[in-house]
């Protein structure tokens, strides 16, 4: 195989448990988070197998009952790229590249997929090891950030890159600061860090021996991992096109991302 995609999926989320199993009502009905990111996997071109990686039978059961291939996965495994490289290890498959699509990720396009692979096939050797898209913030998008946190609540994570698009930092903060009223939506400069990954099989190997670094326990990002042991990540800009692009973090998303299915 030349590309396989995992949604890791976990029921005991501290946010939001049973999270992955929330159904999200659109034009085409209610179906379940964890069905509607597979959909999004599934559209990509250039895939060649899609498996939801979860340790919880509940998920696997559901996921199976819409068509899902499904890979039981450790219950030891601390985050998504943890339970990305477990489930390749059981598929004992090595594939060119994995993309890591999270199952709290359904309005995911299928080009952000596909841009992701593309990067990861041209770049350089040394360089090709891990890639992810960012995707330049909007007003509503923005404004979202801020309304989270002032509510004090975990939204989406933002990220820094240099000129090479080289991640320096990923946050969940909002990064960087923007003074009140000097956001401009017609030249951005913060940036929508999307959960989505594409790996090297070396890579997700070389990061379940890695060490957990201050940084990655501080901000609960598991791609901090990477940076604080060197690896560097390639930040890959996606266009947002016709699409509004929103994780479902916490309960109150859910209302946003039907809003938006329903647009």
């Amino acid at each position: 195989m030349d590309t396989v995609v995992f949604i890791p999926a976990r029921y005991a989320s501290s946010r939001f448990p049973g999270k992955p199993l929330q159904t999200l009502r659109g034009p085409d009905g209610e179906k379940s988070l964890v069905q509607r990111s597979w959909e999004a996997a599934i559209a990509a071109k250039g895939v060649d197998a899609v498996y939801v990686a979860t340790d919880d039978a509940r998920i696997a059961d559901a996921s199976r009952a819409f068509g899902a291939d499904v890979v039981m996965t450790a219950e030891s495994c601390a985050n998504g790229t943890e339970r990305c490289a477990d489930a390749l290890q059981r598929l004992d498959i090595e594939p060119r590249i994995v993309v890591n699509l999270q199952g709290d990720a359904p309005l995911t396009p299928p080009h952000f997929v596909e841009a992701l692979v593309e990067a990861m096939a041209s770049a350089t050797s040394d360089e090709a090891a891990v890639a992810t898209p960012v995707l330049a913030c909007d007003q509503h998008t923005y404004d979202n950030f801020i309304e989270d946190r002032r509510s004090g609540r975990v939204g989406g994570t933002t990220a820094i890159f240099d000129g090479m698009h080289r991640a320096l930092y990923f946050s969940k903060e909002v990064v960087p600061y923007k003074a009140v009223g000097t956001f401009d939506p017609e030249s951005p400069d913060v940036f929508h860090h999307v959960g989505l990954y594409a790996y090297t099989p070396a890579a997700l190997r070389a990061y379940m021996q890695a060490k957990t670094g201050p940084l990655e326990t501080t901000e609960g990002l598991e791609q901090l991992r990477f940076l604080e042991n060197g690896v560097p990540i390639i930040c890959v800009e996606v266009p947002a096109g016709d699409h509004m692009f929103w994780e479902l973090n916490n309960p109150e998303d859910v209302a946003r991302i039907e809003a938006i299915l329903n647009r």
